[in-house]
């Protein structure tokens, strides 16, 4: 089969928790919906199927010769500056015949605050009980990575939804990686003495991670009676979500799919990284690639795959 259109190829980070793979699922269907002159496919950088490698081979066996590959995640720490390149660069250089160039990040960007500030409004619609927003906290809670960069993105999105939607106070935490985790810091919280806490995913997709937080924050609740704990949806297929993506595409297609590299550790020596400068582009997920989900071994885990890159490894990490 021949086709004369460009090919897209969404990465995904993969998870072992099928409703997350399902979610983006649903991300790329809209995306092809919304992209009808081009052929989109998808894959995943662990655990679940089919793989990066196979999506841009049925990209290619389609007869696309051109290809725009773009992270389907919100911050570029290891896996969009490291893992993703790496899949895509191996794929290119065994293809020469094909055109593969690879996008940004989603980054901050005033549409996500959006589609975040419509998820955040949306839990505090739902109690009777009245509290000013001057009496209410926001706890944003990012992945975490041990990339200070990205990591110092979440603090960002943190202060404008604070300011623009005027909380009385906001918090960043962790659901891993790096801290403040989430139960910590939902026990320091507690302690300003605010009647109402807002906890708000910023994820794209559901997963381990996500119903961890969601958990971490019920059993706060479960303490502290005397707190109003709710719980904010995160962003999933958002439509300003969806805008972002196309934007991306767009920029990548112009030639203007340039990350910020101000601020990287591989690149510059950021405090207390210095030694990670000019390290090695390389994948690190060849252990779990395409390995299946939770819904393939019949079983659930009960633990997090725990790791990150800069080659850090713990307890409290990916799903």
């Amino acid at each position: 089969m021949t086709s004369s259109k460009t090919g897209v190829m969404i990465c995904g980070h993969g998870s072992r928790d099928v409703q997350a793979i399902e979610e983006f699922a649903l991300l790329s269907h809209h995306l092809s919906h919304r992209l009808p002159d081009y052929d989109v496919d998808s894959g995943f950088l662990e655990f679940a199927r089919p793989t990066i490698g196979d999506g841009l081979e049925a990209l290619k066996s389609r007869g696309v010769k051109k290809i725009l590959a773009l992270p389907g995640m919100l911050f570029a720490a290891g896996h969009v500056k490291n893992d993703l390149p790496w899949e895509v660069n191996a794929f290119a250089a065994a293809n020469p015949q094909l055109s593969v160039t690879y996008g940004r990040d989603l980054a901050v960007d005033l549409k996500l605050l959006k589609a975040s500030a419509e998820r955040i409004e949306t839990a505090l619609a739902a109690p009777a009980r009245r509290v000013d927003r001057a009496d209410t906290l926001l706890l944003v809670v990012g992945r975490g990575t041990n990339d200070p960069d990205a990591n110092s993105n979440i603090a960002k999105v943190t202060r404008m939804l604070w300011e623009g939607m005027g909380f009385g106070w906001a918090e960043t935490a962790f659901s891993g990686v790096t801290t403040p985790l989430v139960d910590a810091a939902l026990e320091r919280v507690v302690r300003l003495g605010l009647p109402r806490i807002v906890v708000f995913p910023y994820f794209l997709f559901t997963g381990i991670l996500v119903k961890r937080i969601y958990q971490w924050t019920e059993e706060a609740a479960a303490r502290h009676p005397g707190v109003e704990f709710l719980k904010a949806p995160y962003l999933r297929d958002h439509p300003q979500v969806i805008d972002t993506f196309v934007e991306r595409l767009r920029e990548l297609e112009g030639g203007q799919a340039a990350m910020n590299c101000q601020l990287c550790k591989y690149r510059e020596q950021a405090l207390g990284y210095e030694g990670d400068v000019g390290a090695v582009q390389t994948g690190h997920h060849h252990h779990v690639r395409g390995i299946g989900t939770d819904g393939d071994h019949g079983h659930d885990h009960g633990h997090d795959h725990g790791h990150d890159h800069g080659h850090r490894h713990d307890g409290h990490h990916h799903d």
